[in-house]
């Protein structure tokens, strides 16, 4: 019944309804970034960069529209800024379970913290503010993980 009532920009933006679980739906939402970046991953790093501008140009549109049709600011029923934001944090990193599961507690760990610039970011309007602070957020996630891998180059290898 639940998905009879949204139109199919927020259906998307809203992670297929995940968006709308009572507990941790933005955990839930990146859960959902595992299967973009696993598609994106065997591909040449030009058509995975294209991915992600084509994942963030789409959710800056779906997430504008789903935030008009709901009426409030940045609703935390949109998820698809933690969808586009996982394959980003993912970017050039080994495909294995370390790897993901690291990927996905630093991308959860940066999107909660909002370090600088994230949090002003997250003020511009629309579908650009809800998109770019976890994009944004995204990309200290994959510097960390580049760093970790860098350090601890048996993460690689899990």
């Amino acid at each position: 019944m639940f998905f009879l009532q949204m139109n199919w920009k927020k259906l998307i933006a809203t992670g297929f309804g995940t968006g709308c679980l009572p507990v941790a739906p933005g955990s839930c939402g990146t859960l959902l970034g595992i299967p973009l970046y696993l598609g994106l991953h065997p591909l040449h790093p030009a058509f995975y960069i294209l991915g992600l501008v084509l994942l963030g140009a789409s959710g800056v549109y779906l997430s504008g529209e789903a935030e008009r049709h709901i009426g409030r600011k940045d609703p935390g029923e949109i998820v698809i800024d933690e969808i586009a934001a996982f394959p980003l944090t993912m970017f050039l990193i080994p495909l294995n379970t370390g790897t993901l599961v690291l990927g996905f507690l630093l991308n959860r760990l940066m999107d909660i913290a909002k370090p600088w610039p994230c949090r002003p970011i997250q003020a511009l309007p629309g579908g650009w503010g809800i998109m770019l602070d976890d994009l944004m957020a995204a990309v200290y996630s994959c510097a960390l993980l580049h760093l970790a891998l860098r350090f601890w180059p048996v993460l690689a290898g899990l």
